[in-house]
């Protein structure tokens, strides 16, 4: 008996429509494998899983984007809108500057100036001579401004020392008040222990006037 007529649907069975998605995305990968060697035909396969995993088959001979490429100019569809195309241009024209930009880099470090011609180097040596000013400039910017620091920072350190050596001064004069002050309590402290004076008399007053 032949197998029955299978028919096309949706399989409900999230496990049976996993297995069926495995065996047929296998199968229709080999088939494009074998058109492309038998045929020697250009094939690009992609494919997208409901899970959202691609599998793709390009021939050996392209690839996806020289396909797309040939399908945009021969159906005459557009693949891609306005914007995508001028976005290209804009890359291109950006590489192409980038390239340009890089050529004259290599002849600024003398590299590859074997070709060029006596204008050419005279345009390169000026520019060279620009930099070279601007540099120096720069330069001189910055040692003034070095300078200027410097000077500042010195009469910075002049004053915190005038500052300083006033202060030394005011302590000292302060410590020296403060000593006198203390002797001089002293002293009042002194004479108000000791309030009279004693004088010192012989026992006999009349002993010398009779020798």
């Amino acid at each position: 008996m032949g197998r029955g007529k299978i028919e096309i649907k949706r399989i409900e069975n999230a496990s049976n429509r996993q297995v069926t998605y495995s065996k047929r995305k296998n199968g229709i990968i080999k088939k494009a494998k074998e058109i492309s060697v038998l045929c020697d035909a250009q094939v690009s396969l992609v494919i997208f899983a409901s899970s959202g995993r691609m599998h793709e088959y390009c021939s050996p001979s392209t690839t996806v984007v020289d396909l797309l490429d040939k399908y945009h100019k021969q159906s005459g569809k557009r693949l891609w809108d306005a914007k995508h195309e001028n976005l290209s241009k804009e890359i291109d024209r950006i590489k192409k500057e980038n390239d340009s930009m890089q050529i004259e880099l290599r002849h600024l470090k003398g590299e590859d100036i074997s070709s060029l011609h006596h204008t050419e180097l005279m345009a390169i040596e000026e520019a060279l001579d620009a930099g070279l000013a601007a540099v120096r400039k720069k330069q001189m910017e910055y040692h003034s401004m070095l300078e200027q620091n410097d000077k500042m920072l010195d009469e910075e350190f002049k004053r915190l020392q005038f500052v300083l050596q006033q202060q030394e001064m005011a302590m000292g004069e302060n410590a020296m008040e403060m000593e006198n002050a203390y002797h001089q309590q002293r002293m009042r402290d002194y004479n108000f222990q000791v309030p009279f004076a004693f004088r010192v008399q012989p026992i006999q007053p009349n002993l010398q006037e009779r020798m």
